[in-house]
């Protein structure tokens, strides 16, 4: 059974100035204890899906399905089984963590013992029992972001949204938060995970949608789309500057690449990338080539796609430049309703 369910979801955002298609017929589908990760560049509508997704905003056309409840006709039954952890720590700066959470408890409407008890556990969970009485103005932007996160699951969830949850978190609790999502799933948890970190859906998404201009433009999982770039490639790193665009030339000869577009070429990092036919045979052929044309090598490996490597093959461009603005007139068009 399908966790959550979205089928041609539509949503415009109009100003005087101009309207924008932040969703332009997206379709979803996440089983039941899975992970789906929702990739895409900044104004691609991932957080407006997930705001619609979490009744926070009504879509112009198409359904969701949480759990088979509607998200618009049965909204509030919806809140009563979902967790949502937006872009930003939504804590009380003027309380303490434990007074934070046991707010949220009494939000969701458990006794004051239950959401004590239940405060007390999350604490725990998410290490912050030392500083559960602090304020939160002491906290660290990584605390915070736990205590949040926390607060998400106070509850007990059946279905999780996270959206972007670890934006501006240093490694280690970066690290320590894919724990905890991943402890989370282990309990039954269904999670739909926004994130513009490809490292972070190739490791916990069971699949991934890549969103653009408001659409899913692909689906599958991570060595699925891996696969739809192609086989392994050559990374070299020229020595000067200059040889960068000789460098490309020679080996697209070399290696008989016919088509341009599986190369590219960075200036900035003297990088050359292309495909590698025959794998390592490829590598030496790259050396010999290179050396005999006197261009020396700074660095050179062979490694199989990444998941940047099919941002930039289905969007044209990576996830941190920024797109149409469709999520940014989302936040506006929330903030105004709060």
């Amino acid at each position: 059974m399908a966790a959550v369910e979205a089928t041609g979801l539509v949503k415009t955002f109009r100003s005087r100035k101009n309207t924008v298609k932040a969703l332009d017929g997206i379709d979803l589908e996440v089983p039941e204890g899975t992970v789906l990760g929702l990739l895409g560049p900044n104004g691609a509508g991932k957080t407006t899906t997930v705001r619609v997704l979490t009744t926070l905003m009504a879509p112009d056309a198409g359904s969701a399905r949480v759990l088979g409840h509607d998200v618009v006709k049965e909204a509030d039954t919806v809140r009563q089984l979902v967790g949502l952890s937006g872009q930003y720590a939504a804590v009380d700066e003027l309380l303490t963590g434990r007074e934070n959470l046991w707010m949220f408890g009494r939000l969701y409407r458990l006794s004051s013992q239950q959401a004590k008890q239940r405060a007390d556990e999350l604490l725990e969970i998410f290490d912050l029992t030392d500083a559960a009485d602090r304020i939160l103005k002491t906290y660290s932007g990584g605390m915070r972001r736990r205590l949040d996160l926390a607060g998400s699951l106070i509850a007990h969830p059946k279905v999780l949204f996270l959206d972007e949850p670890t934006t501006g978190l240093d490694p280690r609790s970066r690290l320590d938060l894919w724990q905890i999502i991943r402890d989370r799933v282990r309990e039954g948890v269904t999670i739909l995970l926004t994130t513009q970190y490809l490292e972070e859906a190739d490791e916990l998404a069971d699949s991934i949608a890549v969103v653009d201009h408001g659409s899913v433009i692909a689906r599958g999982t991570a060595d699925e789309l891996k696969a739809k770039v192609g086989g392994e490639r050559i990374e070299v790193v020229v020595h000067e500057p200059g040889d960068t665009t000789r460098a490309l030339e020679l080996l697209t000869t070399a290696l008989a690449v016919t088509d341009p577009e599986a190369t590219s070429l960075d200036e900035h990092s003297k990088r050359v990338t292309l495909p590698a036919p025959g794998g390592s045979a490829a590598l030496v052929e790259v050396i010999r080539t290179l050396d005999a044309n006197g261009i020396r090598i700074a660095d050179i490996g062979l490694r199989r796609p990444t998941l940047d490597d099919v941002f930039l093959s289905l969007t044209g461009h990576a996830t941190d430049n920024p797109d149409t603005g469709a999520d940014e007139s989302a936040s506006a068009a929330a903030k105004g309703r709060a």
